[in-house]
This record gives C-alpha cells, sequence and structure tokens, in this order.
C-alpha cells in the first residue's frame, strides 16, 4: 500500500528580530545554502503533492528562493496558528475527504538539520497507526523555551504547554515538542478556526489545537526523534551551533565516502561539496558552494575553492583560490598564491605560483611561470586570454587581453604580450637591459656626500 499523500506548509514569517538583521531569518546560510533550502531539499525525495511557504511581507527573496514551491505572505503576524490557516488557503480545494492531501505536515523554516530519512519516519508513523495529529517529540538537555507534551497514562497527548505559559510541574516535563506536526488534513481546518488569543503573547498558537482535539476525542500521540534535527535557530549563536553540527555531519559523510580528511575539524564543506574517492584534503580548507573534486585529487592546506572543477589526480595549493568557473583537468597542479577564475586548465597544465588566470583557457601541459596576470578587464569589458598547449609562460609575464598564445610558443620572462604569439614562437616583450660600469659606486658616493 502506497503512502498518504501528504502536503507541506512551512512556517518561514519569522523577520529574525534575535539575529539582528536585515535578511529575512530563513535566508541566513547554513553550509553555504539558506537554511530553508535545506528544508526544501529534505522534502524533496518525499515528493509532497503541494509545498507552501509561509512568509512575512517584504520577503521577496525567499519567494524566488522556494519556487517552484507557492509563497504565501502573514500580514500581520499573528502566531504559528494564523500562519497555518493562511497555509490552508492555498490548499482550498484539495484537503480530504475530497481533495487528494491526506495530511498536512507542518514544518518551520529554521530546522535546517531535519533529514529525510527523519521525515519519512514520521509520515511512515502516521501510515502504521494514523492518528488526528502526530506530533515530533524530543529530549533536549535545556527543555527551556520548548512546548511541554502533556501525556495521559496510555501515551496520548492531551495538549502542550507553551514555555512561556508553563507552570513549575509543566516545566519540570522533559519530553517537548519538536516542532513538526502531521496533521489529517480533514481535522485541520476546523481545529485551526478554533483558536484563540487566550495567551501570554495573545497570539494563534498552533500548539493549541493539540488540546483542542483531544477534547473533541481526537487520537492525538508523539514519535520521539533525534533532537539534534529538530532544533530551530532563533539567534546567531545558535546559528553557529547549527553550523557546527552540519559540518560534523558533512565530514562524517565525506569520510565514508572514501576520502581522507586529514584535521577533519578544520575543513569547512558546503553542502552540495562533492569530493571523489582517495581525495585527500590537508588542514585548513574551504569549500564554498558548487564544488566537485574528482578521485585521487589532494587539495593542500590553506586553500579556498568555490564554484570550481577539479579533475581527478589534480594539486591544488596549498594557498589556492579557486573562484567560480575554475575548471582544473586531469593532473593540474595550481600551486601557492596562484587565483584561477573563469579558467579552464588542460590536463597536465602547471601554475605553481603567484600567478591569477582569469577567463582564459590554458591548454593540455602548458606552464604557467611565477607572477603571470592576465590582464583580462580594461575597466569595463572582461575579454579571453587562450594559451595553447605545452605553452611556456615566463616568470613576470603580462598577458594582456583578449590575446592568444599558439600551441608550444615561448614567452620570454617579464614580457608584456599584447597581441597575437604564433605557435612555436619565442616571444621577447620588454625593455632592453642597459649595462653602465661602475656607475653603481658613483651613485653611493653621491648619496653619501649628501648625508
Amino acid at each position: 500500500m502506497s503512502r498518504p499523500a501528504f502536503a507541506a506548509i512551512i512556517l518561514a514569517a519569522g523577520s529574525g528580530t534575535r539575529m539582528n538583521s536585515a535578511i529575512p531569518k530563513v535566508m541566513h546560510p547554513l553550509a553555504g545554502r539558506p537554511m530553508i533550502a535545506h528544508l526544501l531539499e529534505a522534502l524533496k525525495p518525499l515528493a509532497p503533492a503541494a509545498t507552501v511557504v509561509v512568509i512575512g511581507p517584504r520577503m521577496e527573496a525567499v519567494t524566488r528562493l522556494v519556487a517552484p514551491a507557492d509563497s504565501v505572505v502573514q500580514d500581520p503576524p499573528l502566531g504559528t496558528g494564523d500562519g497555518v490557516r493562511i497555509g490552508l488557503d492555498a490548499l482550498a480545494g484539495r484537503l480530504a475527504p475530497q481533495g487528494d492531501i491526506d495530511d498536512v505536515l507542518v514544518l518551520y523554516g529554521d530546522t535546517p538539520l531535519l533529514r529525510s530519512e527523519t521525515l519519512a519516519r514520521l509520515l511512515e508513523e502516521q501510515k502504521r497507526l494514523p492518528a488526528a495529529i502526530l506530533l515530533a517529540g524530543m529530549r533536549p538537555v535545556d527543555p527551556g523555551p520548548y512546548g511541554r507534551l502533556v501525556s495521559a497514562p496510555d501515551g496520548a497527548i492531551l495538549r502542550i504547554v507553551e514555555g512561556a505559559d508553563a507552570g513549575p510541574e509543566e516545566r519540570a516535563i522533559g519530553l517537548v515538542w519538536g516542532g513538526l506536526m502531521l496533521i489529517q488534513a480533514g481535522c485541520l481546518p476546523g481545529l485551526v478556526a478554533a483558536l484563540d488569543r487566550n495567551n501570554a503573547q495573545s497570539e494563534f498558537y498552533l500548539t493549541a489545537i493539540v488540546g483542542l482535539a483531544a477534547n473533541q476525542g481526537l487520537r492525538c500521540r508523539m514519535v520521539e526523534l533525534p533532537g539534534e534535527e529538530l532544533i530551530g535557530i532563533n539567534t546567531r549563536a545558535e546559528l553557529a551551533e547549527a553550523e557546527a553540527l552540519m559540518q560534523h555531519r558533512l565530514r562524517r559523510a565525506v569520510i565514508a565516502g572514501g576520502t581522507t580528511l586529514v584535521a577533519p575539524e578544520t575543513v569547512f564543506l558546503s553542502a552540495d561539496t562533492l569530493l571523489g574517492r582517495d581525495v585527500v584534503v590537508e588542514p585548513n580548507v574551504v569549500f564554498g558552494p558548487g564544488v566537485a573534486i574528482g578521485a585521487g585529487a589532494r587539495i593542500r592546506s590553506f586553500s579556498h575553492i568555490e564554484g570550481a572543477v577539479v579533475g581527478a589526480g589534480a594539486i591544488v595549493g596549498p594557498f589556492a583560490r579557486l573562484r567560480p568557473g575554475a575548471m582544473l583537468e586531469e593532473d593540474v597542479h595550481v600551486g601557492n598564491f596562484v587565483e584561477i577564475k573563469e579558467a579552464r586548465l588542460g590536463p597536465g597544465a602547471k601554475a605553481n605560483h603567484l600567478s591569477y588566470i582569469g577567463d582564459s583557457t590554458v591548454g593540455a601541459g602548458a606552464n604557467i611561470g611565477a607572477g603571470t596576470i592576465t590582464c583580462n578587464y580594461d575597466g569595463v569589458n572582461k575579454w579571453r586570454t587562450t594559451i595553447g598547449e605545452r605553452a611556456f609562460i615566463g616568470s613576470n609575464t603580462a598577458l594582456v587581453a583578449p590575446v592568444e598564445i599558439g600551441d608550444g610558443a615561448i614567452v620570454a620572462a617579464g614580457s608584456v604580450v599584447t597581441h597575437d604569439v604564433p605557435p612555436d614562437a619565442l616571444t621577447l616583450a620588454r625593455g632592453q637591459q642597459v649595462d653602465k660600469p661602475g656607475r653603481a659606486a658613483e651613485i653611493r658616493s653621491r648619496l653619501r656626500r649628501k648625508n
């Protein structure tokens, strides 16, 4: 029997006041990805029949990010229960018993650590033993502000008491609500419509629907899920704690996939970082979004890589920077203090030190000497440099784009190249050396007399 169809409502209207930020809270990045994007990625394998994101005013950036999911605006913000009511408006006509949606999964947009497997477990538990409301529970070390789950002797959940409204006996309960609810679609609209604002915050609490349901004789129960995945983020300190948890998860995953992290705690990954088998990453390396590293490559210490593809067997660093659009093919060597941007380096090409290669194509086996610069920007437009296969670019060379260096050409050290170089040519583009014997001693003597 297939799993019943469900819709997801993500509550993301919080402005992030405690983050002290002009950015909507759910847009703050975690492992190189806005936190709400992690949640959407976790939902994707579960194929929700619809996804609705409830946002606040002036959150157009969130709307663009979550598309093709629907966005609806909650204005004014009257609490989580009101947010679900607005989200339900976007599902009008689709809820069971008349429609195709059997359950509604309510999530918070600031819970980026949730995994697909955990959400699937909640859905499977509802399929195994249906309840009007199935809650995610957890046991944090400090239950502090969390809503307490008040239960009957048989384990049924009778109500959730918000931390701000809890009395001493309720505050002593260690089992709290983890921010997830799976609610049968047929009863949800009526429960939300019955909410009131008689509470400490004068808001429509979503949690109050549990007590309403229990009073109507509807079964509410709980499944305990990993607390680490359910934590919400309300402050920058909590964001930093979540980043540490996410990095630990990502590091374990790449190690299990066959990558060696010499000092794992010093390597920072993005959520989409792809590291091939037998890759070795030395200490103090940062991977920004959009990075793929081929099998057997070595990333040396203090390198920063973002939006780049590194081929099998390549060596990068130490102290290298690969910017978006960098593509290194097999066995490329990019050494210390080399920066690559929007450039493709062919198999076996080398740029071992102190160079900038931007908006360029470098042929197989080419050698880029220390201090080489591709002068790709004229103040208005970007221009490309093409360096042929097996070409040799001497140290301290400036290649003024647009320019093409032919296959097998040699550009002498210290040259400023402003026009194309034919294949197999030797190019010297520098001032002629002039030696004047004895003049150094004369200059020193004159300078001493002045003192």
